[in-house]
C-alpha cells in the first residue's frame, strides 16, 4: 500500500514542477535589453516607419515572452497556445485586409468624384 501511495505522490510531484528560477531571472534580463533597446530607438532620434517598426518589434518580443514564460503558455499544450494566441494573429489579418480595402475604396472614390464636373 505504501509503494502504491509513493507512486502516486511521485507523480504528482512531476506535474507540479516549477521551472528553474535562473530561467525567470534570464527572460527578466532580455526585458530589460528590449526595453533599452526601445528607448534607444527614440533617444537615437529615428522618424518614420523604421521608428514604429523597431518599437512594434521589441513590444511583440516582450509580449512574447512574458506570455511564453511568466504566464507559463510555453509549457502548456498545443490546443490552449492556439486558443490564446490564434485570435489575436486572426483580428490582425482581418485589419489588414480592411486596411487594404479601404485604400482600395478611397482610390476608386477619389477616381470617380474627379472624373465628373
Amino acid at each position: 500500500m505504501t509503494q502504491v501511495a509513493t507512486h502516486a505522490q511521485m507523480q504528482v510531484k512531476e506535474q507540479h514542477q516549477q521551472p528553474p528560477i535562473k530561467l525567470y531571472l534570464v527572460v527578466w534580463g532580455f526585458l530589460f535589453i528590449l526595453s533599452a533597446c526601445s528607448y534607444f530607438v527614440d533617444y537615437a532620434g529615428l522618424q518614420g516607419y523604421l521608428r514604429w517598426s523597431l518599437i512594434l518589434l521589441f513590444m511583440a518580443l516582450k509580449a512574447g515572452l512574458i506570455i511564453a514564460i511568466f504566464m507559463h503558455m510555453a509549457w502548456e499544450r498545443l490546443a490552449l497556445v492556439y486558443a490564446v494566441l490564434l485570435p489575436p494573429v486572426l483580428v490582425l489579418v482581418f485589419v489588414a485586409l480592411m486596411m487594404s480595402e479601404a485604400n482600395y475604396t478611397a482610390l476608386t472614390r477619389m477616381t470617380f468624384f474627379a472624373a465628373s464636373p
